[in-house]
């Protein structure tokens, strides 16, 4: 008997970038893409051999690059490469990331501002200007920013970080708009409270306090748990879906008490 589903949920033999590769949910969603049978080009300004070792010795298909999304030069160098190596590009996730605390009054305090803007933003920006040749020429073409719950939400010390994660949903919302008419989709993710080096700092009996108060699953996420949604949304059956920012907080932005 036929099926009568027409949409698939396979992104098997797709092209996916993944910047922010070498850890946390980068390093979750390189190893489910290839899990999935994606061909992932999974970049990070950390070392990113171990992950695509990891990868490949699982059967998987990757490559890795070093790539400082701070510098447009390296994103174009590095997109052109990639393009050329697989032969397109289908999917691009912004995952890069990283946070410094601190005081507006503080010293450093305009540094922090730009490198975090240049890095979270800007960054995506190039990314997705980079990539975009090949996406238009994609068949299935899926674009997913990573931002944060600090996006929809604020805590005190980090406010660069917080800027730049509320302007990548901005981002999203004002390309999905743009690349509608292409069919090219534009989503975001905002994670919550993950188990990733961002938060290993932090003590687990603060955790457990933080996780009981705030979310509603009472817990911390694991990486792929923030991976898993991210596949979702650069499935070819998410082909009506565009222009959202998903929260992946167990919760935590929809609890009051």
């Amino acid at each position: 008997m036929a099926r009568l589903s027409k949409l698939s949920r396979s992104i098997a033999g797709k092209v996916a970038i993944v910047t922010g590769a070498a850890s946390g949910m980068g390093r979750a969603t390189a190893h489910l893409f290839a899990d999935e049978g994606a061909r992932v080009a999974a970049t990070d300004i950390s070392p990113i051999a171990p992950v695509i070792a990891e990868i490949t010795e699982a059967g998987g298909t990757a490559q890795g690059w070093e790539l400082d999304v701070g510098n447009r030069a390296d994103i174009e160098r590095v997109v052109g490469e990639i393009a050329e190596r697989f032969g397109g590009i289908d999917i691009l996730v912004n995952n890069a990331g990283f946070s410094r605390h601190g005081p507006i009054d503080s010293e450093d305090f305009e540094e922090r501002w730009a490198r975090h803007l240049d890095v979270l933003l800007t960054g995506q920006v190039r990314m997705i200007r980079a990539a975009l040749p090949w996406l238009r020429k994609s068949e299935c073409p899926r674009i997913v920013n990573i931002s944060s719950t600090e996006g929809l939400g604020a805590t005190r010390f980090i406010s660069p970080y917080t800027a730049a994660k509320t302007g990548v949903i901005g981002l999203t919302r004002s390309l999905a708009v743009e690349f509608g008419p292409e069919g090219i989709t534009v989503n975001c993710i905002c994670p919550g409270p993950i188990n990733t080096a961002l938060t290993q700092r932090i003590p687990p009996e603060q955790k457990a306090e933080y996780a009981r108060r705030r979310v509603a699953l009472r817990r911390y996420a694991e990486a792929e748990e923030v991976a898993q949604m991210t596949l979702s949304l650069c499935l070819p059956a998410a082909s009506f879906v565009t222009g959202v920012t998903l929260p992946v907080d167990g919760g935590l932005t929809i609890r009051n008490a």
